[in-house]
């Protein structure tokens, strides 16, 4: 493996800033970056704005709950302490069961969902300049995902907290870009490992050996 240049958190095996209980390393950026930009962010956290809120439900849910709830009663809990009552669901078309269960679970928290499927507008592929050749089906009428105006549509909902239910990598980020309500993810789409992409990094050494193979990677 070619050596690494610019040295970061995933090379450092301290991680002293955690419990404050070892040597940070010299290319730590805890060390090597401005206190006054440390500060600047720690500022964002004060206060009664929005950020400083967020923060703090986040930190909440996490101390009080700690390897006690899913992910599914974490965005509950964090909903109720920001004060998020309309929640926004962006789902891709392949988890619409799972969104159903979802918004089941949203309505009996008392909570109010609002789901936007990802092939909204149902628009044809090659409309957007995508070849017919990449279809899935070629040659059949297939609507592309549609993510921008998915966030659109929950802007105008006046959603408080949007939530990704398995859109694709790059529409997800889109849907990020233009949501205007705070975006958190219950599922992030992976076709090959039934929804569960850490299972690509866990198997690395074996099954999903290619992961780490240079020519694997570079017809990517």
């Amino acid at each position: 493996m070619a050596k690494i240049e610019n040295l970061s958190c995933s090379e450092c095996g301290q991680f002293h800033y955690y419990r404050q209980d070892r040597k940070y390393p010299r290319f730590c950026l805890t060390e090597t970056t401005d206190e006054a930009q440390v500060q600047e962010a720690i500022a964002t956290y004060r206060g009664d704005a929005q950020d400083a809120k967020v923060a703090k439900a986040a930190a909440e849910v996490e101390g009080l709950y700690y390897c006690q709830l899913s992910r599914v009663e974490e965005i509950v809990a964090f909903a109720r302490r920001i004060d998020a009552f309309r929640i926004g669901i962006a789902t891709c078309l392949g988890l619409i069961e799972e969104t159903r269960i979802f918004c089941k679970v949203l309505r009996t928290a008392g909570l109010e969902p609002h789901t936007v499927l990802c092939k909204v507008g149902s628009v044809d592929k090659t409309d957007i300049g995508i070849p017919d050749s990449l279809k899935i089906q070629c040659g059949a009428f297939e609507a592309c995902c549609n993510p921008v105006l998915q966030a659109r549509l929950l802007n105008q909902e006046k959603t408080q907290l949007n939530v990704i239910m398995g859109l694709c990598v790059g529409h997800d980020a889109l849907f990020i870009k233009h949501s205007e309500a705070l975006v958190t993810t219950l599922i992030t789409k992976d076709r090959l490992t039934g929804h569960n992409p850490a299972v690509a990094l866990y198997t690395s050494g074996t099954y999903s050996k290619r992961i780490l193979d240079p020519e694997h990677l570079k017809k990517l």
